[in-house]
């Protein structure tokens, strides 16, 4: 079966996360999956809005720590992961989310470009990129201190200190908190109320509440530059080597 599932769902294009067995790690493939998925709806008018989920029990355990180890090799984030984010930033179709259980690192930040996120009560967001020797990606050194405030930005992405599935709500990721057999049921009703309303007033709408794409890309290409000097980095090196060693 494929890692990542995509099916339409009347209007709403529902994009699955299923590497299960990994915790939904993500590859270089399923970033390429998804972000054709996304990229796939722009002249698809039946298609008036956009869910991403995982599983029942995790949503994602962000970058699968082999292609890092590979990335920081070959001097380089991965084009494919590029893709997917420039993919979600430009996506003009409105994007829900079902959280499960974990989201970390680009898990979590992918989460900040959504407009409507559903998590279960036991769901919990963290960023360990700093822990890693890594920065913040997906452009959240740019959205998460505009929707949080500095502080909670800081302690998230920097210090690394996860959110509970209330917490996230209070600081604005998360719109609705539920009991986790009913993320994917309440996270579909709102694409679908979403799908229902003018689509041409959602679209202005959303495009007046977002601001500068541009903006946002140019954050993401910057924390590219720098995620790129760090994976070459002995500290990122060496937190990848102690994380593989404790994995074994």
């Amino acid at each position: 079966m494929s890692d990542i599932l995509i099916a339409d769902q009347g209007p709403v294009r529902v994009i699955r996360m299923n590497r299960l067995d990994k915790k939904n790690a993500l590859t270089l493939p399923m970033y390429s999956a998804m972000a054709a998925a996304i990229a796939g709806t722009a002249h698809d008018a039946n298609i008036r809005c956009l869910m991403i989920a995982g599983g029942p029990d995790v949503f994602c355990a962000g970058n699968d720590i082999g292609d890092f180890v590979k990335a920081a090799q070959g001097g380089g984030l991965g084009q494919p992961i590029l893709d997917f984010l420039y993919a979600l930033v430009r996506c003009e179709k409105p994007v829900v989310a079902a959280v499960n259980g974990n989201a970390v690192g680009v898990g979590t930040t992918m989460l900040l470009h959504c407009d409507y996120v559903v998590a279960g009560n036991a769901a919990r967001l963290s960023t360990p990129f700093v822990g890693l020797g890594l920065v913040p990606e997906a452009a959240s050194s740019l959205v998460a201190p505009r929707l949080m405030g500095h502080a909670r930005a800081f302690a998230l992405l920097v210090m690394g200190l996860p959110l509970s599935a209330p917490e996230a709500k209070e600081a604005g990721i998360i719109n609705a908190v539920v009991a986790p057999g009913e993320t994917d049921t309440a996270a579909l009703a709102a694409a679908e109320r979403i799908a229902a309303l003018p689509a041409q007033g959602v679209l202005m709408s959303r495009r007046l509440m977002r601001g500068s794409v541009d903006e946002i890309v140019k954050r993401i290409d910057d924390e590219a530059d720098a995620f790129k000097a760090r994976l070459q980095s002995q500290e990122a090196q060496a937190a990848f080597m102690a994380f593989l060693s404790r994995k074994k």
